[in-house]
């Protein structure tokens, strides 16, 4: 945008000035938006049961999930390529399913990391009790002791500010984190690039579901990296409107 300065000048009074500054704004935030989005990694499992793992880089390294566990060889392979000499800093989990959270012990022993969970959520993992579906995924139970997140927080590594939005209707911790740099949504199993999560599991609630997705559904959001399935780069509100007119349709009497 500098360079576009330097080659055009407006004065205040010509009819175009106003476009113009809006165009360098736009141009200077989709810069740092792609600068800041180079530092999302999609950390990637062999393992069909597992969820989707993402990596965020900066001040202090994030990652969000951790799958189920059996393929956790694999991924601390590629966190460790991406970190270099670097080590892994905070794990968050977007919900307690073992889907999500049956690799944290085993990367909360290698690298440290501290546990981050939705305060509901959290005693689940603690209690490792039947809603974290230990039994469904073949795990041997194994408590957790996250440190308790709760709705409004903010947790920043510098390139990133995720900040915690509950959303409720998965299971009843269930949280969406939402960067404000790069106005991308990380959904975990809310809300999907063609779908939503499902009620049927112990401490899910379709009633809680729809709301959560209302709420969403009000954010300016542009990627959205959902806890299984593709990311939606650049369209990911489509993604959140479908998902409101999806449970409007199969909740209206809720």
């Amino acid at each position: 945008c500098d360079l576009a300065v330097k080659q055009v000048s407006y004065e205040k009074s010509h009819p175009l000035f106003f476009i113009y500054i809006l165009f360098c704004s736009n141009y200077v935030f989709e810069c740092e938006r792609i600068r800041v989005f180079m530092s999302i990694h999609y950390i990637r499992s062999d393992i069909m049961s597992d969820s989707n793992i993402y990596l965020l880089t900066g001040e202090r390294n994030i990652l969000i999930d951790s799958g189920t566990g059996y393929g956790s060889a694999s991924v601390m392979d590629q966190i460790d390529s991406i970190l270099k000499e670097n080590s892994l800093d905070i794990l968050i989990l977007t919900h307690c399913h073992a889907d999500h959270a049956g690799g944290a012990k085993q990367l909360i022993d290698k690298y440290g990391c501290t546990c981050m969970a939705y305060e509901n959520d959290a005693v689940h993992l603690q209690d490792a009790d039947e809603v974290v579906l230990y039994e469904m995924f073949g795990i041997t139970p194994i408590p957790l002791d996250p440190l308790e997140l709760y709705d409004g927080d903010c947790i920043s590594n510098g390139q990133h500010s995720l900040n915690v939005i509950w959303t409720p209707g998965h299971t009843d911790g269930s949280i969406c984190l939402y960067d404000e740099n790069t106005k991308s949504l990380f959904s975990g199993d809310t809300v999907f690039a063609n779908g939503v999560g499902r009620t049927d599991f112990p401490a899910g609630s379709s009633v809680d579901l729809k709301s959560s997705i209302e709420r969403i559904s009000s954010i300016d959001i542009i990627d959205l990296y959902p806890g299984h399935g593709n990311p939606v780069i650049g369209s990911g509100i489509q993604s959140i409107k479908s998902a409101m007119r999806l449970v409007r349709c199969s909740y209206e009497d809720n």
